[in-house]
Parts: structure tokens; sequence; C-alpha cells
């Protein structure tokens, strides 16, 4: 089992969630986890039931980012963190773009320059690109969150060929909706969007994706499982819709 082959792991977007779930599944098995969120208070809370070391660094710091990779040589990285705001193109803003390219790409960017090579030095390593279905199919409404999740679906393609020859395996994982509290973070912590989100729905939860993640790397180390939709099971991505023109030139 390969687990026993990394000892380090480095989990983004790790104070609640999918990103608390790895935290706790990759401690289990024996992994020493670093944990990095900007929720000190919630780190420490999961550094308590877990064992994980906290860091309380907002991941599009790059200076506090790249002074971590620098002190640990990290087997397992999970691009976890993740924004959004929901909003097609024509009504988004420019805090807006640069938030969700900044913390959704430019920082999973940055991470993977900054470990990658490592592993591949070491000739061992794994890395987990939380993605999302909105890199593969389209719906209404997340412009930004689309294109940033689709360049981190495709850079996850580009590390196999970067890493080529070397035993450094690439996982990319793409959750449809999932019982957690991102509906909150984006919507409001509010009954109406949990209504409208999770209750009444049969959904993944967190555990789920991190038990996935655990599959992967688990498998024997020739074998890269280099993606992974994981959904409702009543959930269908896609579909095909038809306008009518709003007027019709005679």
């Amino acid at each position: 089992m390969p687990f026993s082959d990394y000892k380090t792991a480095l989990v983004t977007g790790a104070s609640s969630g999918i990103g608390a779930a790895v935290v706790e599944r990759l401690c289990k098995e024996g992994l020493q986890v670093h944990a990095l969120a900007r929720s000190g208070d919630k780190l420490k809370e999961l550094a308590a039931r877990t064992g994980c070391i906290p860091h309380a660094i907002d991941v599009s710091d790059l200076q506090g980012v790249t002074a971590l990779t620098k002190e640990v040589d990290f087997d397992v990285l999970v691009n976890n963190a993740g924004v959004d705001r929901p909003g097609s193109i024509l009504k988004a803003d420019a805090e807006g773009i640069d938030l969700l390219v900044d913390v959704n790409l430019r920082a999973v960017l940055h991470l993977c320059r900054l470990v990658v090579p490592g592993m591949v030095a070491r000739d061992n390593g794994h890395v987990v690109n939380i993605s999302s279905i909105a890199a593969a199919y389209n719906f209404g409404g997340n412009s930004t969150y689309h294109a940033t999740k689709a360049a981190v679906s495709m850079l996850s393609s580009q590390l196999r060929v970067d890493c080529f020859g070397k035993r450094v395996r690439v996982t990319e994982i793409c959750p449809g909706r999932v019982a957690t509290d991102i509906f909150a973070h984006v919507h409001g912590d509010s009954e109406e969007t949990r209504k409208r989100f999770v209750e009444g729905y049969e959904l993944p939860e967190a555990s789920d994706i991190a038990n996935a993640i655990a599959f992967a790397i688990a498998a024997p180390v020739a074998v890269n499982i280099g993606h992974m939709e994981i959904t409702p099971t009543l959930q269908v991505p896609g579909g095909l819709s038809t306008a009518k023109p709003e007027t019709v030139r005679a």
C-alpha cells in the first residue's frame, strides 16, 4: 500500500468540509498532515481532534506558502482550497475574478511549482487536485468558476506529462454537489440556503470524497488513478437548451 511510502502531506482549504475530512483521513493513515487554511480557530480544533499540524495561512499568500514548502518536503499535496462567486461574465466584477483566479488557480500553480519538483527528485509523490464537474460541464451563472476549474483540470493532465518517467502520481477529483458548508460560504448561512442546496437531497458527504482520495493514494504505486468524477446518483451534469430569438426578423 503506497500510504507506507509517504510520510508527509499538505492539505489546503483544510479548516472545514472536504479539506477537513481529507486531513482526518490522512492522519488516520499515519501521515504527518499539515493543514493549511485561513481560519486559525477551526484549524486548532482540527489539530486537537486529528493531530495534524495547523498553518493559518491564506493559500494566496505566496510568501507564507513558499516558506512552508521550504521547511517540509511534502510527499502528498492535496489542492483543495477553492472559492466561488456565482454570476455570468456579463455581471462579473474585477474583485470577484481576481479572487477566484488567485485562490482556485494561481495558488494551485504555485504550490505545484513549489512541491512537485521535490517529488520528481525523490521519484515519489502524489498530487491530488480538487476541481469540479464545472471543469467539464456548463451550467448557468458561474463563468469564472468554470474557467478556473477547467484550468486546474488541464493542469492535472499536464502534470503527468511534466513528471513523465517518475513515480509521481496525479489524481483529479471532480465533485458534483456535496453536503458541505460551501453553499453557506457562497450564498449565506441561512435556512433558505440549506433548503435550496442540501435539505431533501441525497448527497455525498465530505468523508466520501476523502475516502475516494484515500482509495487513489492506496492504489499500488504502478497504478495512477487520474480522474474521478463523483456526483450524487440523482444528479445529472450537463444538458441541452435551445432558445428562440427574442425578435423574429421579417
